[in-house]
């Protein structure tokens, strides 16, 4: 019998996330049967409507000879928009600014300053911000402002692969000057390929020195256009609203040269600002449209969420029937809740996105229970073995600024043309949540000189996989980081946490010295453990425990919830209101080298 001659595509055709068997079927042009028996033969048991993973999409429809090209479900829906739409129908649109700086220079009062001095709110009576976002007008033009709570929603954005803002205005203190969240500003809109418009804020106050700001800014390669460079700078006064339009003017000029376009008959798409889930009204969800116009009744999918704009509001709190590209919105109709910076977009076909809406659920959940891809030291040197890894990052911290200089300079030097070191960001005092959320962002190690990392900030890094490396003396850190380039890692030490103690009162004992009168909070104290006297959360003493007591006995462990005497080695200055805590160190072994 006559074998069947195979069946040969040969054409160029589109794969997006989830495609479904019988997508791919019509797009190659081939029965669904045919195609479903060349996955059997892969291995894969699949039907008509089983979604498919992009990458075993490609392989299937390559095996038939197709060239492929893998596009976001996003992409192909705009994609066919635009081919049946006319490219003179785009418009410009009004741009996005993010407003970021050093606390108390003065960011709310700007921003303050600016609703004030704008017409259309003051008529309004004010805007209620309830969504996160405002738009104003100056010389007939919008600009829409966000109000985010600081680096960290910029930066989890950013970590999403989201870029909602065109430009940032870093607000400088003019008697202040360049402070670390100044620098922490300037490397996060850096690192996002933002333009930087500086603020120089507060010139009306008698040690205001705008010029010491313009040199600081320097250094930190933000140049002044009248110093010949091409960073923009204006000089305003919050309190007294001195050059408030001229701030205005030239975001609009800044803003201008990037060209930002939009198609208001596109089908809507762009990101999520914030989420909540309100007693009576649902899943409540604020929106920046970034192109097209949503209106009420438009199904609409955000990441893994699926969901049907029931009503929409503007920034005021006011009901609307549609919003035009660069409009903050508030919308009903979700069936469960997206994460801030997760891209939406308004579709036609409503069964296919609530597909691909499952699909990317089941897949979320697979990576939540997947390893994760954040670096660590021992990762380091696995890739730095395959060739993948060229240079190490890390966001520095330390005590002082000239540690600081001093460490970032002595880490820079590590490496050679092969393998670097590179410094991302560097600042002084303890570790924070926007540290780590930086470190998870740019997939970096956070390195800490004679710092601790704040309890928030240890928490958001366990939940991130972010590494927090500490030291006390500089050498260990550049030979750690020398190692790691080198793939010669030394077993580490980890600090696992026992239990938690507090002293409730303290008495003297004849031959046995001052005992600590303590219940123990949390976790358990065993005997001979190391542990930290805690006084308003300051380190005061460490050492070992002596001996324990329950009653008049002497035990070897003592319980959460359970009341008991503990006698330190060599230390009596104990007080009612101390911590103890107690934890063990054990090594940690680098893998073994190839």
């Amino acid at each position: 019998m006559r074998q069947p001659d195979p069946i040969v595509v040969d054409r160029e055709i589109t794969v997006t996330e989830g495609i479904t068997v019988k997508d791919l079927s019509e797009k190659l042009g081939i029965k669904a049967k045919d195609l479903i028996r060349r996955l059997l033969d892969q291995g894969i048991i699949a039907t008509i409507n089983h979604s498919l993973d992009p990458t075993m999409a490609e392989q299937v429809a390559q095996s038939f000879g197709a060239r492929t090209k893998v596009v976001a479900f996003e992409e192909e829906v705009v994609g066919l928009e635009e081919v049946a739409q006319d490219a003179s129908k785009n418009v410009k649109r009004a741009p996005v600014v993010t407003v970021m700086g050093h606390v108390d220079h003065g960011k709310t009062s700007l921003l303050d300053a600016i609703r004030e001095t704008n017409v259309t709110a003051s008529e309004a009576g004010g805007i209620t911000q309830h969504i996160g976002a405002y738009s104003v007008t100056t010389n007939g033009r919008r600009i829409v402002f966000l109000d985010t709570p600081g680096h960290e929603a910029f930066t989890r954005m950013r970590a999403r692969g989201t870029k909602v803002t065109d430009v940032v205005i870093l607000v400088v203190s003019a008697d202040d000057g360049v402070m670390p969240q100044t620098l922490e500003a300037i490397s996060h809109a850096k690192l996002a390929n933002v333009p930087i418009i500086v603020a120089i804020n507060k010139i009306d106050k008698p040690g205001a020195l705008p010029e010491r700001v313009r040199k600081q800014l320097a250094d930190q390669g933000l140049q002044a256009e009248d110093w010949g460079g091409d960073t923009v700078m204006v000089e305003v006064s919050a309190k007294q609203k001195t050059n408030i339009n001229v701030l205005l003017d030239m975001i609009l000029l800044v803003t201008d040269i990037q060209d930002r376009k939009a198609n208001p008959e596109a089908p809507a798409s762009g990101t999520v600002l914030e989420a909540k889930l309100d007693k009576g009204r649902g899943p409540v969800c604020s929106l920046l449209v970034i192109n097209g116009t949503l209106r009420v009744g438009d199904n609409f999918l955000v990441g893994p969420v699926f969901g049907k704009v029931r009503a929409m509001f503007d920034d005021h709190g006011r009901p609307i029937q549609e919003a035009p590209p660069a409009t903050p919105v508030e919308i009903l109709g979700l069936q469960s809740l997206p994460q801030a910076g997760d891209h939406f977009q308004a579709v036609t076909d409503s069964i296919k996105a609530k597909q691909l809406a499952l699909y990317r659920e089941n897949k979320q959940r697979l990576q939540m229970l997947a390893k994760s891809s954040r670096l660590t030291l021992e990762q380091f040197q696995d890739q730095l073995k395959t060739g993948m890894m060229k240079e190490l990052p890390i966001i520095l911290k330390g005590d002082v600024q000239g540690s600081v200089e001093v460490v970032a300079e002595s880490v820079g030097k590590i490496g050679d043309e092969r393998v670097k070191v590179r410094v991302i960001h560097s600042a002084v005092g303890a570790i924070t949540v926007s540290d780590v959320l930086l470190a998870s962002a740019s997939k970096s190690i956070v390195v800490g000189f004679n710092v601790r990392p704040e309890r928030k900030a240890v928490e958001v890094a366990q939940q991130e996989n972010v590494e927090i490396r500490l030291y006390t003396i500089i050498y260990d850190l550049t030979d750690d980081m020398r190692k790691a380039l080198t793939g010669l890692l030394e077993p580490t030490h980890r600090e696992i946490a026992l239990g938690k103690a507090e002293v409730r009162q303290t008495f003297r004992v004849a031959k046995v010295g001052s005992v600590a009168g303590s219940l123990v909070a949390e976790g358990k104290l065993v005997k001979d453990c190391t542990i930290r006297v805690l006084r308003d959360n300051v380190v005061i003493h460490a050492g070992k425990v002596g001996s324990l007591k329950r009653f008049k006995d002497d035990v070897n462990e003592v319980r959460s919830g359970q009341e008991c005497g503990i006698v330190l080695d060599n230390y009596s200055d104990v007080k009612a209101g101390d911590v103890i805590e107690a934890f063990i160190t054990e090594k940690v072994a680098a893998p073994a080298l190839a």
